[in-house]
């Protein structure tokens, strides 16, 4: 990882590309989105505070274990003027997100769990598809698509 002196308070696009593992175009996204922020030279390149470099691990940190950019941007938000994320700012948001990862761990449990029961099928209409319907208590008639067949039912011949 390329050393950055001291001396350098703002980094240009490819600097902070280097020295914090993501791409240009990553970065470009990530202003574009709101959760890092540049100014311009007079000759419209970027440059970024030092700051930026926590902000982008903060953030990369966040996505890797799946937290969608939306939630970061609006942890970053939160933070007063816009200041670097610290040590304390990262415990308190990870404590946040728990549940939320407890959430879709248990998701992808299940999927894991049931993933053989559904290769290659292909269909929505399974007696049972703890996959493509988890909550489906309706399908305790059968398969398909019961409500609409139930509702044609009940009604006569044009009166739907």
């Amino acid at each position: 990882m390329p050393q950055i002196s001291n001396k350098v308070q703002e980094l240009t696009v490819g600097q902070l590309s280097a020295r914090s593992g993501a791409a240009v175009s990553a970065l470009h996204f990530y202003e574009t989105k709101g959760l890092i922020s540049s100014r311009r030279t007079s000759g419209n390149q970027r440059r970024y505070s030092r700051d930026a470099l926590r902000r982008v691990a903060f953030i990369r940190a966040a996505q890797r274990v799946g937290i969608p950019l939306a939630t970061i941007r609006g942890a970053l938000a939160e933070l007063p003027d816009e200041r670097t994320p610290t040590r304390e700012d990262w415990a308190r948001l990870s404590e946040t997100w728990r549940a939320e990862l407890d959430q879709r761990i248990t998701q992808l449990k299940r999927l894991r769990d049931h993933l053989s029961d559904c290769i290659g099928c292909g269909c929505l209409s399974l007696d049972s598809c703890v996959l493509s319907n988890p909550d489906d208590r309706l399908g305790e008639r059968g398969s398909g698509s019961r409500l609409l067949f139930e509702r044609k039912k009940e009604c006569g011949p044009g009166t739907c």
